[in-house]
């Protein structure tokens, strides 16, 4: 498969295009000149290890969640430097997909998430300059706190455990989800009505906001939460009849 056409087929299915205005990252192919695809590596983060890992797979596209140009990239040096030079040396095409693929309700994040929990009647959540990039939905059956722990808990967090503020009612049947750093989106879920908000990390505030609130708060790891994203676009590749490979690199937050 040609380079363009992988990209092509992931934008679409993606609506990259629809983000471009909202989402700091440049989603879509970073880094790249073009060429035939016939292995694909898939991680998280655009990072030495993957790029060096994706490399010895002798992948000739890296797939992430996280890339390297936020906002921009005045200056090649550093770690930049680096890591683009790498992708470079080994002939190695970057292609990223962030906000697009925590919006998406099937290949996305949040959606792997809610797919874990056995969430129905899902309804888009999480509101960001017109989109929508988590999810919401109701349990098949209610969750107590322990439940809805055990459901996350073997998730690839590498050292981290799934912490849990424990605030909102016995039975939990309303959850809401963005992942990543999604705390911000916590006054949201209070006001859906959600018995519980999944995301991957928190902020000081989270624990007082949820308190004073009533509602639970689980924090099941950045890296952990958005995990699911690029396993989707891997099993995507499968089915184009690439040979994919996964490069697990679990940060522990």
């Amino acid at each position: 498969m040609q380079q363009s056409e992988l990209c092509e087929r992931y934008d679409e299915r993606l609506r990259t295009d629809d983000f471009a205005g909202i989402d700091a990252s440049a989603n879509g192919l970073q880094v790249g000149g073009g060429g035939e695809i016939e292995r694909a590596a898939f991680a998280v983060d655009a990072a030495a290890e993957t790029i060096e890992r994706a490399a010895e797979a002798g992948a000739d596209v890296l797939c992430v969640h996280h890339g390297l140009s936020w906002g921009g990239i005045e200056r090649v040096t550093g770690r930049t430097y680096d890591r683009i030079a790498a992708l470079i040396e080994n002939d190695l095409a970057l292609y990223v997909s962030h906000l697009p693929l925590d919006s998406h309700p099937e290949l996305g994040n949040a959606a792997g998430v809610a797919d874990r929990l056995g969430l129905k009647a899902r309804e888009p959540f999480g509101s960001l300059g017109g989109e929508t990039i988590g999810l919401a939905g109701r349990a098949s059956s209610t969750y107590d706190v322990e439940g809805l722990e055990a459901g996350l808990s073997d998730l690839d967090t590498g050292t981290e455990e799934v912490r849990v503020l424990e605030f909102g009612p016995d039975e939990i049947e309303e959850v809401a989800i963005v992942t990543g750093s999604g705390s911000d989106w916590l006054s949201e879920a209070i006001e859906s009505g959600a018995d519980a908000f999944v995301t991957g990390e928190g902020k000081q505030q989270v624990y007082h906001e949820a308190k004073e609130a009533g509602i639970t708060v689980v924090l099941a790891g950045h890296y952990a939460t958005e995990t699911f994203g690029v396993r989707s676009l891997q099993s995507l590749a499968d089915d184009w009849g690439l040979e994919t490979t996964w490069i697990g690199a679990p940060t522990g937050i």
